[in-house]
């Protein structure tokens, strides 16, 4: 199964300029929890998610109106590729514990969004008696890994309880 089976192909995007009121609106109507940045050729340059928005403005003590989504996104972007293998795309949410992929060309345009929530529906569980190469073992595996602590921080945790 390829990514471009499961992945929505309508996403919503921003730009570095749209403010934070905006990006909120968006995330609201369009109902989803991330949005690509994107530069005028729509190439993603970053991405901002609720939560990056609600710390934003419960710390900064700014209104909405007057914060861009590129004071606060994330320029590092983990992204895969319609082509790319479910599982392949799978371990890198997993590695850098991320829920939601924007899926890009080979130029680094956006196509589209793949997040744990199209995984789930693609299921052998969730595909309503339909095959699928995703077995629920593969998800929840891919889950726990998300949710789960990374291996730094429990060795700092086992270093620290040592001293």
């Amino acid at each position: 199964m390829k990514v471009q089976d499961v992945m929505m192909r309508t996403p919503a995007s921003c730009s570095p300029e749209t403010n934070l009121g905006a990006a909120v609106e968006i995330l609201w109507t369009r109902n989803c929890g991330m949005l690509p940045v994107v530069d005028a050729r729509q190439k993603v340059i970053g991405v901002v998610t609720d939560r990056d928005l609600c710390v934003a403005l419960g710390t900064r003590n700014k209104l909405p109106g007057k914060m861009t989504v590129g004071e606060v996104a994330k320029g590092e972007v983990y992204a895969c590729r319609a082509q790319d293998d479910i599982h392949v795309a799978m371990q890198t949410m997993a590695q850098y514990k991320v829920r939601r992929l924007p899926v890009v060309d080979r130029n680094g345009m956006l196509e589209g969004i793949l997040s744990m929530d199209n995984v789930i529906l693609h299921t052998d569980v969730g595909a309503w008696g339909r095959g699928s190469d995703l077995s629920h073992e593969d998800v929840i595996r891919t889950l726990q890994r998300i949710y789960g602590p990374s291996l730094p921080q429990v060795v700092e945790a086992r270093t620290a309880a040592i001293h």
